[in-house]
Order: C-alpha cells, then structure tokens, then sequence
C-alpha cells in the first residue's frame, strides 16, 4: 500500500509495479492474529495523479487539513478502519529506528535468517521486491516460518504474539499526514505514504469525483476500487486542470460529511473486531470553562471542519 511517486514537469506520479498479495492459508491465520488481514487483502487500487496533486496543493500542513470553499476537512482514525481495516486501538508504534545498513542487516538476519545486499537497499530501507522475493521462497515447515511469511521488518515484529496489540492504523494515518506535508513543499519531488488511504478517502466523500466501484459490498472499503481502471478508463486521463476547477467550484451538499452511515455503507460487510474498537474514534476536549463533545464529527463523519478564513 506504500506507493512512491516521482516528479516530472511539475507533476507527482506514481508506479504499481506488481500484483497483490497472495498467502497461504495458514499464513492468512496468522495475519488475522496480528490485525493486518484486512490490509492484506486489498487488491491493486490503480492510482489517478492528477486527483493526488490536487490534494496535495489543498493540504495545509499548519493544521493537517484540505483547505475547500466548503470548510475544513481531514482524513481521521474511522476513514483508516474503515478504508484499510487496520486496528486503530492498541498501543503506540514506537521503537527504535535503523539508521545504517549494519543495523538493517542484523534485523533481517535475526527475523528471517538471510539479509539483503546493499544493492537491494535503499539507505536503510528494503526494497519491497527482496521482501516479496524471501515470501515467495520461504518454506511453510514449522511454526517460525509460517510467522516470517505473515510478517514484513520491523523491530515491533521480533515478538509475534504481540503485534496484535499495536494501533498500526495510528501509525498509518501519522505516515500519510507527513507524507503529505512533505509533499507539498514547494521543491518536494516525490511522495511516498499510504496513497489507497488518501484515494479511498477522495473517492467516498467525494463520491461523484470517483471510479465507477466494482465491488460496492466488498471490506476493506479499498476494495471498493480494486482494479478500477479496467471499467472506467476515461476517469485515469482526467487532468489537474480538470479536479482544480472541481474543487475551486465545491459546493455545499458535495462533500459527504457522514459518509458511513447505513445508506451508504452496509454495516453487515464491517467486521466486529472494527466496531469494537470504534471508541477510540470519539474525544471530548474542554475548550475554556466548557466542554465539547466530537463524537458526531469522529464517530458518524469522520471529519472536522470550521468555516474557512477569509484572508
């Protein structure tokens, strides 16, 4: 779900260079154990750039919200259940970070017996076609390599049985705001991030600015898209001429502000283990002498907004 994108003549790109995912069924189990099988699940979601770009000049990092005629809005925790089915209520992903080539080294010999070369590195990260490649060739014998299949590097990971209690989609959704505040500086010349997430999160509460759906029932609500392109080729060539002039001329009535609500979203497709952790979707915060309950906006919308200031 980690796309990059390149720069060429103003305009950020992006590259699906391979297929989805593929696992065993016992590894599938194992997936399920750690939270990530909802994520695992969702096929190839075609990007649409221009769409991204126009994002990205609407992003104010200062407040971590798109700026549109109709007010404020933001991606929160309920869009990353919902669009990614990550868990969103555990503990914080922190730790250390491998800074070197040594330290990436050891890492991966401790989790999964064999290390990259460095040419199949970039800096002290993987490249995700040697991790793709060691999932392909790791034998389904016992109970370790049934785990290393399941699991990709992460120091969180040494400890499998634990990973389930993480809020990866916390972490997801910090990954996507920097990535998006990077990328709209003025020199930025590429982006990286969880791309499905911002996309999915266009296309539902923007719904007459989407793909035509092919699987409208389907969750993690990504899936929604999968393959997209094949039935709505038109909608890949749409410019950024073409989405500036849509936002410049949002109306109200446009945007969708509850947009899972049980018109738009069968709850009967959403699983319990999502639900249950819905509370971490709500806050109440005291401004002044009084408080201020965000559950409508957290739990039913998703979104905060405030009129917009006029400079």
């Amino acid at each position: 779900m980690t796309d990059v994108w390149f720069q060429k003549l103003r305009m950020l790109t992006c590259d699906h260079p391979v297929p989805p995912d593929q696992y065993n069924d016992r590894v599938k189990e194992h997936l399920r154990v750690t939270g990530f099988y909802h994520a695992s699940q969702i096929g190839v979601m075609q990007n649409q750039k221009a769409l991204v770009n126009a994002l990205i000049e609407r992003w104010h990092p200062d407040t971590h919200t798109f700026h549109l005629p109709i007010g404020e809005c933001a991606i929160s925790l309920e869009d990353v259940a919902l669009i990614l089915g990550l868990p969103t209520d555990g503990l914080p992903v922190t730790g250390m970070t491998m800074s070197s080539f040594s330290a990436l080294d050891a890492e991966c010999l401790h989790q999964f017996g064999v290390a990259p070369r460095k040419s199949e590195c970039r800096g002290c990260y993987i490249k995700l076609t040697w991790l793709r490649d060691l999932k392909e060739n790791i034998q389904l014998t016992d109970e370790v390599s049934i785990q290393r299949c399941a699991l990709e590097v992460s120091t969180l990971a040494r400890d499998f049985a634990s990973i389930g209690q993480y809020s990866w989609g916390s972490a997801c959704l910090a990954h996507l705001y920097k990535a998006l505040c990077r990328a709209s500086r003025y020199n930025c010349k590429e982006m990286d991030g969880p791309i499905t997430l911002l996309l999915g999160w266009a296309w539902i509460r923007l719904p007459y600015l989407s793909p035509l759906p092919r699987e409208p029932q389907s969750f993690s609500l990504a899936n929604r898209w999968y393959n997209w392109e094949r039935g709505d080729r038109r909608y890949r060539y749409l410019n950024l001429a073409h989405f500036r002039k849509v936002f410049d001329e949002l109306q109200e009535g446009q945007f969708v502000w509850v947009a899972y609500a049980v018109d738009r979203v069968d709850p009967n497709i959403i699983p319990t283990e999502i639900y249950m952790q819905s509370v971490v979707w709500t806050a109440t915060i005291g401004i002044g002498d009084s408080s201020v309950s965000y559950r409508n906006y957290l739990l039913k919308s998703g979104v905060w907004t405030r009129p917009m200031e006029k400079s």
